[in-house]
């Protein structure tokens, strides 16, 4: 499988991670999009017409949404991380699929502006962005009340990896991920599984911080 990848893209990392996770064997084709617009070049839109990254190749077929990626690397290599196969698991892993889309469209957009210059209306971004991570927070503290310790259940599947990088980069688009102390521990939760890999700007600072023992919504 050919992933077409900008290491500080967060849509990219989650391939990257799920990929590290399942052992599933990725090679990386390097994207100039900042400051070169690669993904703009006409060599890049004959792969993906609507120039944005990640996009998989993987023989004749070409993925071009990073929850499409993630559903199809999984269902390859790693089936149990699309979740038991029962309708009320499928349904909150597809709801946080389609929820991570959210994050790209308000955090994703507040990085990209504060980091890239790219143009963005910055208090409407942030403040879907507060609105996000405060929900964030709130399905988790529920699923903890159920006993979880992750999005869709008691065992991490694509609704952890779609929203685990944007919640994580938030801090770079001037939103901060302080006030939310069960995005912590469930963010600890991911870091300790096997073949955890990082990606550069998601730093360990929150871990310095002692454990979190409160919750807010």
């Amino acid at each position: 499988m050919i992933l077409f990848d900008y290491v500080l893209s967060p849509d990219c990392y989650k391939v990257r991670l799920l990929a590290s996770l399942v052992q599933a064997r990725l090679d990386l084709r390097a994207v100039d999009f900042h400051p070169g617009g690669e993904h703009r070049s006409a060599a890049f839109l004959q792969i993906n017409p609507a120039g944005t990254i990640p996009v998989l190749q993987d023989g004749d077929l070409i993925l071009t949404e990073s929850a499409a990626i993630l559903t199809y690397v999984a269902a390859c290599h790693g089936p149990d991380w699309l979740g038991d196969d029962t309708p009320v698991m499928r349904g909150r892993v597809a709801q946080w699929l389609a929820f991570g889309h959210r994050l790209s469209a308000s955090i994703g957009k507040a990085r990209t502006h504060d980091m890239l210059q790219k143009p963005a209306d910055i208090d409407a971004c942030r403040k879907a962005g507060v609105a996000a991570l405060r929900e964030l927070e709130a399905a988790l503290i529920e699923a903890r009340l159920r006993g979880d310790a992750f999005l869709a259940g008691n065992r991490p599947t694509l609704a952890d990896i779609a929203c685990f990088p944007h919640a994580m980069l938030a801090p770079d688009g001037g939103i901060s991920t302080d006030p939310y102390p069960t995005i912590r521990l469930w963010t600890r939760s991911l870091r300790a599984l096997p073949r955890f890999i990082e990606m550069p700007g998601i730093h360990r600072l929150h871990e310095l911080k002692p454990e979190p023992t409160g919750t807010s919504a």
